[in-house]
């Protein structure tokens, strides 16, 4: 079936948690609207609550797709899991501005933001709900409770499976967690539940923590793509691993390429994934079907109703001229374009790359006002439309069937590109090329020739590359900082800074703030600096 945990939705009803801030959080145990023994006592559960522990990257509550909310303080279709973290990793760089003036989008495009920022704050909050969801999890579904519920050994393996998911998804979530927030509250399901104050670990300790998770595991999940779609495999800790290495020298000041390389040949040495034969079909309502996505963020048109997610990635660029039926929806928003600093990583005179999805009809390039949607390129990579041209499942048009490829493919071949020509061992430069060369071609139509493929190869081409492959998949704001042109002034984009024609920014934007109301709350947290 296209969504797994489809059917587990009204399942997910038996969860309720309501935090409104980190400590909160953490401050107390899962509330179950079912006594949380019984819920854990038939081994039969066990799966529906891991789905919730999916759930919780995909919908921002209970109810669907606004009414119940997994946490408080903001709009909750702003506040969904996915639509908070593509904020932070786009709006903040030269890949997007947004047309509205809600409290807290601005301040991201124009690098101002503070711990008061509600997007800084949602996306604080979705990391440290999600980590106790899963710690609970794992807590319960240990070999101890097992075995005093009386499990089956089939049973308790099957379970196993569950818990060795579920530790990915913190790890993911830790992963978020390390790179935009840096030293962060720890808590394991070591930690018994109750009211306490968290503290903090180092990066470097973080960094540490997510490593030995993830090797403990790898080989614990079911083999490439050997699980039901939507749930973590081998390849997707291969995957997230080989992402952690390659930014180590960022989150521990030690590089980390040679183990970047031996992950994404894991990866790729697996031969259960393969390159998409179109890059369009990547983005589209039937993407379900794709060789290509190790790991996605998955949505359902009727059953993972919500106004994040690519609910949001499809609705929101489209304004101006643009035909929302052309996009499988009932009507743009109007927000989200690009700038002419992302335009300007592209060849815009190779007419040949279908990747280049830019709507240029009644739109400017160079952006004037922000708040003019008609300022900026726009861009048409996300639509909820199959490659067979029909419309998405959900008859009114609101919703969307599109998943989010938050692993796939394309992005371990530039990963192993991008380790090797930073000195990584156990690859070469040879097949870090044919790599490359095969996802231009791809976005050429299949098609090689010496008019865009690369004989050489260094890192910076990687990352106009990754730019060119990878836009609007949330990628970006990582990237840039791992090159070092996030802050300061070698690389200057429209708006950085707030400034029309874009300025030095300070290097302490390379973090988020931790959320203010944590840091009055708990005294073990310290602010990053510079906030």
């Amino acid at each position: 079936m296209k969504k797994v945990f489809t059917r587990f939705s009204a399942v997910l009803l038996i969860i309720t948690l309501s935090f409104t801030s980190c400590v909160k959080d953490l401050d107390q145990s899962p509330y179950y609207g079912l006594n949380a023994e019984s819920v854990y006592s038939d081994p039969a559960n066990y799966i529906h609550v891991l789905a919730k522990c999916y759930a919780g990257l995909a919908i921002s509550g209970n109810q669907g797709p606004a009414g119940s909310p997994d946490i408080s303080g903001i709009d909750e279709g702003f506040s969904q899991y996915l639509r908070v973290l593509w904020n932070l990793q786009e709006l903040t760089t030269d890949e997007a501005v947004c047309a509205w003036n809600d409290p807290g989008i601005p301040e991201l495009h124009q690098m101002t933001w503070s711990s008061n920022n509600s997007f800084v704050v949602a996306m604080y909050n979705r990391i440290f709900f999600q980590v106790p969801l899963c710690n609970d999890f794992i807590r319960q579904s240990s070999d101890a409770n097992m075995s005093d519920r009386g499990f089956s050994e089939a049973d308790q393996a099957t379970i196993r499976i569950y818990r060795n998911e579920a530790r990915f998804l913190r790890a993911l979530s830790y992963y978020h967690a390390i790179d935009l927030f840096g030293n962060v509250p720890f808590v394991t399901e070591a930690d018994a539940p109750g009211a306490f104050l968290p503290n903090q670990i180092f990066r470097t300790d973080l960094f540490n923590y997510i490593e030995s998770e993830l090797k403990d595991i790898e080989n614990l999940l079911p083999e490439s793509k050997q699980n039901e779609y939507g749930r973590a495999d081998k390849s997707a800790a291969w995957t997230l691993l080989a992402k952690l290495y390659l930014n180590a020298q960022v989150y521990t000041g030690t590089e980390r390429n040679t183990d970047a390389v031996s992950y994404c040949n894991k990866v790729i040495n697996s031969g259960a994934y393969s390159l998409d034969p179109v890059y369009q079909d990547l983005f589209l309502a039937d993407n379900n079907f794709s060789p290509e996505i190790i790991f996605p963020i998955t949505f359902d048109g009727l059953y993972t109703q919500t106004y994040g997610g690519t609910t949001f990635l499809v609705h929101a660029p489209v304004g101006g001229s643009m035909v929302a039926a052309d996009f499988g929806i009932n009507g743009g928003w109007a927000g989200y374009r690009t700038t002419s600093g992302y335009v300007s990583q592209c060849d815009t005179t190779d007419t040949l790359d279908q990747r280049q999805m830019f709507y240029t009809a009644g739109q400017n390039l160079e952006i004037t006002s922000i708040s003019t949607f008609t300022d900026g390129w726009g861009i048409t990579k996300w639509k909820n439309i199959t490659s067979e041209g029909e419309p998405g499942s959900d008859p009114t048009g609101n919703f969307v069937d599109t998943d989010f490829p938050l692993f796939r493919l394309a992005d371990v071949y530039l990963m192993y590109a991008e380790a090797v020509t930073r000195g990584g061992g156990g690859g070469d430069n040879g097949t870090a090329i044919t790599l490359v060369n095969q996802i231009i071609d791809r976005g050429h139509g299949g098609i090689s020739s010496p008019e865009w493929d690369v004989t050489t190869l260094d890192a910076d081409r990687v990352l106009t590359e990754r730019a060119r492959e990878l836009y609007w998949e949330g990628h970006r704001r990582t990237d840039l900082i791992r090159y070092g042109l996030f802050t300061g002034g070698t690389y200057i984009w429209p708006f950085k800074g707030g400034v029309p024609e874009g300025i030095s920014v300070p290097d302490y934007l390379n973090l988020f703030p931790l959320a203010f109301t944590d840091l009055v709350a708990n005294p073990n947290l310290i602010q990053n600096p510079g906030y």
